[in-house]
Parts: C-alpha cells; structure tokens; sequence
C-alpha cells in the first residue's frame, strides 16, 4: 500500500519496478505531491535497517577495540597490525560497485538478507583461528568487508524510497547516527568481553547472533519491490508543489544505461566529485582515529606513568571502552546536529549543506591537532579534544549522504553510492590505517627501541590526519561553487 503514495498520479503497473529504477513523472510541468505521511510499515522497515546498520558497524570496529591483545597475540608490528584493517576496507571497496550494479538492476533484499548473513558467519568463524593462521584471520576480515559491502551500498537507497525530502533527510539522518553508535558499541563489546572472558576471541562471537536476528527481520519485514519516489521528493518545495521539467517526446526517461554510461556522467557531475573527495577526507581521518586511538592513548599514559607497560596475556581495555563512549554520544550528538544545522540553514542559503560540511571538517582538524600535542602532558585534555574532533567530523555524515541524493539522478543512484564508497575507502580509511603504521614504523625503525618514541612515533604519524582534515574542508568548500547548477540538473 505504501507504494500508492507520493504522487498523486503513478505509472502504469508495468512500468514499475523494482531496485533503483526511478518513478516516472507525467509530462506536464508541475506536480502535486502528497501531504500523506508515511505508513507505520515504512517507519518498521527503516527500524530494521538501522539496527542491521548497527551490527554491520559493530563488526567494523570489533578489531580496534581488541588491537592491543590481537597485535600481541600475532606478533605484529605497527605497519602489519594497520595492515589488518587496510585489507577490509579494501575488499569492502571494491566489492561496493558489484553491489551497486546489482542493487540498481536487482531484487534489493536477497541483496542485503545474503550479505548480512555471509558476513555473520565469517565473523564467527574468524573467532576460532590460532595464532599460527595469521594469514587466515587477515583473509576473514576480508569476506567480511566484502558481505558488509552489500548492505552499506544499498540500504541507503530503500530508505530514500521510503520517504519524502524533509522525512528523507530525518530518517537517513537516523540511519547514519547507527554508524558512531556501531562504531562505539563495537569498541565497548569487544573490550567488555575481553574483560570478561580474559579472551579477545569471544567479542567475535556476539554480533554473529545479532546477524541473525537482523536476518530474520530483513526476510520478514522488508519489501521485495520498493518503488523509486525520490526524483519527485527531490524537488520539494513549500508549497507542496514540485517542478519537473516537462519529457522531450523523443526521450524515455527511466531508458536503461550501461554501468559505464552511468560512471562518465557521474564523472562530470562536479558536486559529487567534490563531495566524494571532501568524504574521502573524512573517511581518512576516521579510519586512522578509530584504528589507532586507544593504542595511541594507552602509550601516553605509559609514557606519564598512569598505567603499567601491557606485558600480561589480557591487555588493559578501559581506553577502547572510553573512546566507544565517546565515539557513540559525540556520534549522535554530530549527525542530529548537523543534520538540524542544514535544515534550518537551507531556508537562508541553498548552499548550505556543503558549507555546512566544509566549516565542520576545518573544525574537528584543529580539534585533533590540539589532542595530539597535549597528550603527552594531559591525558583528560586529549579525551576532551578527541571528542570534540569526532564530533565535527560527524556532523557530515546525513548530510554528504543527502547531497548525492538531490544532485544524482534516480537511476544511477545505487550506483554512485558504491562509486562513493569505492573512492572514499581507496584513498581514505583503507589507506589511512596502513599508512600510519608505516609512518611509525619508520620513525620506530631511526631511533632506539623505547615506549618513549613508541608514543612519538604514533603521535608525528598522528599529524596527517589534521592536514588532510583541511583538505577535506577545502573540497567541500569547491562543492559549494557548483551545487545549485548540479541539483537543477538532476531535477530535469
């Protein structure tokens, strides 16, 4: 039933379908959109993909929170022990374009239901290798990347079918809050049950049951055929009326295209190439903070005495569980924020949500950069700083998520989410992690073995991430130049 909304007139049953195929507007100039709310059974479903959002980014974040013990319990080095988390994002990368071909093209909810219940397997199977298979627990985090890929790159668009253009940006604003709240609680699971069980391998054991029961909802609860709306939401405006350019006869709007037809006009789409590098910036800062920060926290407070060196089998995990509590309240609070900031500020300036992005990456850069050069001195200080950074850096993620919407075209929707992702995770947070244990390899690898250049050495490699923070302001500051031109274009 929850099809039958939206516009108020709809196409003809055949021409219907499902994946991202978008709807078709009537050829007339303007159309009327419905002021009918959104059934309870969509509010239902956008529940269940977020709680599945929360397991997926639980399952992110299940390795940082352990790294002490996992680096200890391999024998890896700075470099190899960053190279754990470079291999997920890495096959979870290039797996998102396969996904989105197939999510604008196919059945959306075997999509998701396969990939959620691939990786619940893999993640509880990676929790019974020994420390003589290192390569094998490399190769689970892997297939995990891959399955979790399937859901990131499409649950998105489900809920932008779901809703209109103000509810849109509320529920996605929703969904995304569940990747800090992921993020944290994968941080507390996996110190909490390494406390205790005296054992890292059973914080994998957890989310592999959350899985199932997200399954289950996702078979149950989502629908097999969810109808395009946002073409017509996208253009929304006060009055309730929206503008569509009126069809040349000689040209079928929802005509199918190859992938690589799709990828060359997204190309020259500026707004999302900007945008999607502005993302790549915060997907670099991200990465390297949510690997490296309780490990660099723990050596500062080695260095200021606070805590014995970790030569016991269970490391100390209370600075894993301080940043998940951190990472989740400053999560929720960044993403509502900055969700209800672009809200109110589109009513002054339709460039709004870029700016928005732009001034906040700038922020969290000199938020991180300030954390950095207290630690040694000031542990609460740094604490402090780390939130506030974490909390800027969230206050983009609705809102990138929302620009793609309104200047991409329905149809190669799916399709520039996985590009999105492709791009954002190359050059960012599957880069980010390696690269900063490579960085402190080498500064490791000049000066003699102490916890001293221990800390320093994480610490000076800590400092690209503010300089890249920056970048990612500039980027989002160039999209503010070409995102009135791009929308307009994407409405036609």
């Amino acid at each position: 039933a929850h099809e039958n909304r939206g516009l108020q007139s709809q196409p003809p049953p055949e021409e219907q379908n499902y994946g991202a195929t978008a709807a078709h507007v009537r050829q007339r100039p303007f159309v009327s959109v419905s002021r009918n709310g959104p059934a309870q059974r969509d509010y239902l479903i956008a529940a269940v993909l977020c709680y599945a959002n929360l397991i997926n980014f639980m399952d992110w974040f299940i390795v940082p929170g352990t790294l002490i013990d996992i680096q200890k319990y391999f024998e890896l080095s700075d470099g190899g022990t960053g190279l754990l988390q470079t291999v997920f994002i890495l096959c979870y990368m290039l797996a998102a374009p396969i996904f989105g071909y197939l999510g604008d093209r196919y059945n959306r909810k075997i999509i998701l239901g396969a990939g959620i219940f691939f990786w619940s397997v893999v993640t509880l199977g990676s929790s019974f290798i020994s420390e003589s298979h290192y390569w094998i627990f490399f190769l689970s985090r892997g297939l995990v990347g891959i399955g979790t890929a399937s859901y990131s790159t499409i649950a998105p668009t489900i809920i932008a079918d779901l809703f209109e253009e103000g509810r849109r940006t509320t529920m996605l604003s929703i969904f995304y809050i569940f990747i800090p709240v992921g993020s944290g609680l994968g941080y507390v699971l996996a110190a909490g049950m390494a406390d205790v069980t005296g054992d890292w391998h059973w914080a994998f054991r957890i989310t592999p049951c959350m899985g199932g029961l997200a399954l289950v909802l996702v078979i149950l609860l989502v629908p097999h055929r969810t109808q395009r709306r946002t073409a017509a939401h996208r253009a929304l405006s006060i009055s309730g009326t929206i503008r569509v350019a009126a069809e040349r006869p000689d040209v079928h709007r929802t005509a199918k295209t190859t992938w690589c037809q799709d990828v060359i006009s997204l190309a020259k789409n500026r707004s999302f190439v900007w945008s999607s590098l502005g993302l790549t910036a915060m997907a670099f800062v991200t990465g390297a903070l949510g690997m490296w920060v309780p490990l660099f926290l723990y050596r500062a407070q080695v260095v200021q005495g606070i805590v014995p060196p970790c030569l016991q089998e269970s490391c100390n995990s209370s600075n894993s569980i301080i940043f998940g509590g951190i990472t989740i309240g400053a999560g929720i609070l960044g993403v509502v924020a900055g969700a209800e900031a672009a809200r109110r500020l589109r009513k002054i300036n339709n460039k709004a949500d870029p700016l928005v992005c732009a001034t906040s990456m700038c922020i969290s850069a000199l938020c991180l950069y300030i954390a950095l050069m207290v630690a040694q001195t000031n542990i609460l200080s740094t604490f402090i700083f780390i939130a506030f950074g974490e909390l800027f850096l969230s206050v983009n993620w609705a809102v990138v998520t929302d620009i793609l919407l309104y200047v991409v075209t329905p149809r190669q929707q799916s399709t520039a989410i996985a590009l999105q992702i492709l791009v954002s995770h190359l050059l960012g947070d599957a880069s980010s992690p390696y690269l900063i244990g490579i960085i402190s390899n080498a500064i490791q690898a000049k000066n003699a073995h102490s916890f001293q250049w221990n800390f320093w050495s994480m610490q000076y490699s800590f400092i690209v991430c503010a300089f890249v923070g920056v970048f990612g302001g500039g980027f989002f500051l160039l999209t503010s130049f070409y995102i009135e031109e791009d929308r307009k274009e994407a409405e036609q």
